[in-house]
Order: structure tokens, then C-alpha cells, then sequence
């Protein structure tokens, strides 16, 4: 029965993610907001909700090693796994300003997440914590992020796409509430189950919290942006792929945790340290890899791919040894 609840947990993630997508997406455009701050808002926030979900609920649990575990898991399931296959399906285009600022901003916010938990080797505390002041400099990291993406939003000279007619908006405004209303109602729900579960068979199998937050959990809520990046991949919108993988690992470390930590201040497994420096590595593999003729190709997606499996074999060894 445990089984059967965290895959309807998911379910819900997933299918909430998707719904809130659509409908948040709709009511935006009906207000003529840039499809740009739209990409780059919305969908990145809604791919990364269930992240944000599960890993606020297990901090109110006082489940630090799901919440933690969840994101570096999740970044890095997105960095190797969902921009590997995406690439082995179409060669992924890279553009000049994810390579010089987002990806970039991205390694930042990585380095930055690895200074904050090293309290032992850096202040010499005896514990290594993510406290809330730890939690609030990283959502005033994020708050520059979303000045940058409203920037660009505003620097834009794209135009707004509002064909619609007045009819046929005011006629789709009630189903858009509802699809939002009712996606996070779902992602909620959705979340509080998969944590819950997730840790009954962490406890059955003598697993640790981290554990599984880096694998069951961060596979879980990781769906929405591999089903996102590989629709994207294969209707060969590589801009929307890319942009939907390194938004939603910023929004990770930076909202997610963030929010995590303010709420209540999470203790650092000593294994995390291990698994930040494989996401900062990681990271510059990815931006090294974009900058070669701008794209990532199949070559580079399959290397990406067997570095998910090697990791996940790794992580596996690691708790059974």
C-alpha cells in the first residue's frame, strides 16, 4: 500500500506541475505579460514546484535529509539525465545568454549553497547546518535573479502574443483558474504523500533520509522537467529545453532551499558534501559542453546519460558499504 501511495504521490506531482503550468501560462497571456518572463517564470516554477512542495513539507517534518537530498538530486538528475537524453534526441542549441549569464548564475548559486553548509570546516561550529540567516541570503540571491529575469523581460523586443479574441478569453478565464487552483491543490497533496511514504520504506529498508531524497525522491520530482525538456527536444524548441533545466536548478537551490531553511534550519548529512561538489562539477561540465559550437550534442548527451548512471550506482554503494 506504501508503494501504491508514493506512485499516486507522484502521479499528483506531476500531473498538478502540468495543470498549473497550463493554466498560470493562459492567465498570463491573457494579461499581455512576455511570453519571455513567462518561459522563464512560470514554467520554470512549475517544474520545480514539486521539488519545492516535497522539500518544504519534509523541513516541516523535520526531514532534513529529503529536503536537502531532494534538490542536489533533482539538479543533478536534471543536469546529466534529462540534458543527456533530450541531446541524444536532437542536438540541443545553446544561446550566447544562458552561456554567459544563466548557466553561470547557475554555478554561483551552486558554490554559494556549498559555502553556506561548510560551518564546520569554515567557522569551526560543530555541526554543519543550513540555519535561516543561511536561508535568507539565499533568497536574496534569488531576488536578484528574478530582477535579472524581469530585465530581460523588459529588454525584450519580442511581441506580445494576444491573438485571441475578447470572446474567447473571457470564455477560458474560469477553466485557467481552475487548472491553477486545482494543479496546486494537486502538487500539494501530491507532495505530502510522496514524503511521507517515501519515508516509511527509507525506515523498512534501513535507508537514510538523504538517501533517499537524492534517488526515489529526486527521480519523482524531476518528471516534470524531463517530460517538458524531451517535448521540447523532440518539437526542436532547444531554447525552451535548455532554459526549462537551468531555471529549474536555480529555483532548486535558491527558492526551494531557501524556503526550506527559513522555515526551519536544516542539518547537513557529511555525505551532501560529496554530492554538492559532484552538482558544481557538473554544472561547469555543462557549461563547457554548451560552449562548444553552442550546442550540446549526442556525443556529449550520452556522456551526460552514463554519468546519471555511474552517480546512481554510486549512490547506492555508498549506503549499502
Amino acid at each position: 500500500m506504501i508503494y501504491i501511495l508514493l506512485i499516486g504521490g507522484f502521479l499528483l506531482l506531476i500531473k498538478g506541475a502540468d495543470y498549473f503550468v497550463d493554466g498560470a501560462s493562459s492567465i498570463a497571456r491573457a494579461l499581455h505579460i512576455s511570453p519571455l518572463l513567462i518561459g522563464l517564470t512560470i514554467v520554470a516554477f512549475g517544474t520545480s514546484s514539486p521539488e519545492g512542495t516535497v522539500s518544504i513539507v519534509a523541513s516541516l517534518e523535520e526531514s532534513a535529509g529529503v529536503s536537502i537530498g531532494n534538490v542536489i538530486g533533482s539538479n543533478i538528475f536534471n543536469i546529466t539525465l534529462v540534458v543527456g537524453l533530450t541531446a541524444v534526441l536532437n542536438p540541443l542549441i545553446v544561446k550566447r545568454e544562458t552561456i554567459r549569464k544563466q548557466i553561470p548564475f547557475t554555478l554561483v548559486a551552486s558554490v554559494a549553497f556549498l559555502v553556506l553548509i561548510s560551518d564546520v570546516g569554515l567557522q569551526s561550529m560543530s555541526e554543519n547546518l543550513i540555519t535561516r540567516s543561511d536561508g535568507i541570503i539565499l533568497l536574496l540571491f534569488f531576488a536578484i535573479f528574478l530582477y535579472y529575469l524581469f530585465e530581460v523581460a523588459r529588454t525584450s523586443k519580442e511581441e506580445e502574443l494576444s491573438e485571441q479574441s475578447t470572446d474567447d478569453k473571457a470564455n477560458s478565464w474560469g477553466k485557467n483558474i481552475i487548472l491553477t487552483v486545482g494543479g496546486l491543490a494537486a502538487i500539494i497533496f501530491g507532495g505530502e504523500l510522496v514524503v511521507s511514504n517515501a519515508k516509511e520504506i527509507a525506515m523498512s529498508f534501513g535507508m537514510s533520509e538523504t538517501m533517499v531524497g537524492l534517488t526515489i525522491v529526486a527521480v519523482g520530482t524531476s518528471l516534470p522537467e524531463l517530460i517538458t525538456s524531451v517535448t521540447a527536444a523532440v518539437k526542436k524548441e532547444s531554447e525552451i529545453a535548455v532554459g526549462n533545466i537551468v531555471g529549474s536548478n536555480i529555483f532548486n537551490i535558491l527558492l526551494v532551499l531557501g524556503t526550506s531553511s527559513v522555515i526551519s534550519p536544516l542539518q547537513v548529512d557529511d555525505q551532501v558534501f560529496t554530492d554538492a561538489l559532484l552538482m558544481i562539477s557538473l554544472t561547469a561540465v555543462l557549461l563547457l559542453f554548451s560552449r562548444t559550437s553552442y550546442q550540446i550534442g549526442k556525443t556529449e548527451g550520452i556522456v551526460l546519460t552514463i554519468a546519471y548512471v555511474s552517480y546512481m550506482t554510486f549512490v547506492i554503494l555508498r549506503n549499502v558499504m
